[in-house]
């Protein structure tokens, strides 16, 4: 079969033949329909995660869409090494298919469950949101960032406040949801202004955080107290990507003047919550509530897709 074929760290993979697949206990050969190309999916083929391959060659990809050997069309995830799901067939755990619902087509059905999963736990399983609470977004106009603004606004959150880097995708947020937008590229003291004036009398009650770095820094130097006061309600900052920097510097006067509670992802949730989440996001997908952008590329142009920075998810199909 052709595949996209890693054969070193940190090189992209090239379009190939590889070995046909076979089922063990308990999995499924799938033949691919379609499979998103993913941060996750570098990351791990540039040697950079903790979970990158140890031997080679390996076909690249987490998930993807595809039909059973019944004809059932299904998410998947989880190929078993060294297959994966860039390939026109691959090998998955039985128990991680997942059918697709009528109205959900290929290319979205494949780039919306991953970071549309994500969202939904960061927001439900892990914040918490209330019905009510504003919620702020940082990192918004990423492909997760812009999908937690319609999730939360769906939770029942009653102001969204999206803070992105991108200014023509910030533009597009309030449609999706957003009550208001802040630029994080602006002066830190005018960003320090905007923060103050969007959380308003009652500040937010969770902050989404995909980016980490000077601009977090920033948002907890404008919530930081400067005068004993009753606390305000908790605040729960739930820390989930990196993208303007790995590490900040946290003051103590941060957390004795505020009702702070710093998260982390906590890795995998149970079972049942994963499964929940996987068939809420399908089907708000189906219905059209919660929207992703996307681009179909050909599996033999892996390459040249691979270099690419899109704001769209790009879609791999065999």
């Amino acid at each position: 079969m052709k595949a996209a074929v890693l054969c070193e760290l940190g090189k992209p993979p090239r379009f190939a033949e590889f070995s046909d697949p076979a089922a063990g206990a308990g999995e499924a050969i799938v033949r691919v329909l379609a499979a998103s190309l993913k941060p996750i999916d570098r990351q791990l083929a540039a040697g950079t995660h903790y979970a990158s391959p140890r031997a080679l060659p390996v076909v690249c990809g987490t998930d993807g869409v595809g039909q059973l050997a019944d004809g059932t069309r299904i998410f998947f995830g989880g190929p078993r090494r060294p297959y994966g799901a860039m390939a026109e067939q691959t090998v998955v755990p039985a128990g991680f298919c997942f059918s697709v619902p009528e109205g959900l087509d290929d290319a979205r059905a494949a780039a919306l469950p991953n970071p549309g999963v994500s969202a939904l736990l960061s927001l439900n399983s892990r914040a918490r949101v209330a019905k009510g609470e504003t919620v702020l977004i940082l990192g918004a106009t990423g492909i997760t960032g812009t999908l937690a603004v319609q999730i939360a606004k769906l939770l029942g959150a009653g102001r969204v406040v999206a803070a992105g880097r991108n200014p023509e995708a910030l533009e597009r947020l309030p449609e999706l949801g957003a009550d208001a937008t802040i630029q994080l590229d602006q002066p830190e003291e005018e960003l320090k202004k905007a923060f103050t004036r969007e959380g308003g009398d009652g500040g937010f009650h969770v902050i989404i955080d995909y980016v980490w770095g000077r601009p977090t820094e920033v948002l907890l130097a404008a919530i930081t107290r400067s005068e004993f006061a009753a606390v305000n309600p908790e605040i729960r900052l739930l820390q989930v990507g990196e993208s303007a920097g790995p590490a900040i510097s946290l003051h103590a006067a941060v957390l004795r003047s505020t009702a702070l509670t710093i998260l982390g992802t906590a890795g995998m949730p149970a079972p049942e919550v994963l499964v929940a989440a996987m068939h809420q996001v399908l089907a708000w997908g189906a219905a059209g509530t919660i929207r992703i952008e996307t681009e179909q590329v050909r599996l033999s142009d892996i390459e040249q897709a691979w270099q690419r920075t899109e704001r769209q998810r790009l879609v791999l199909i065999p």
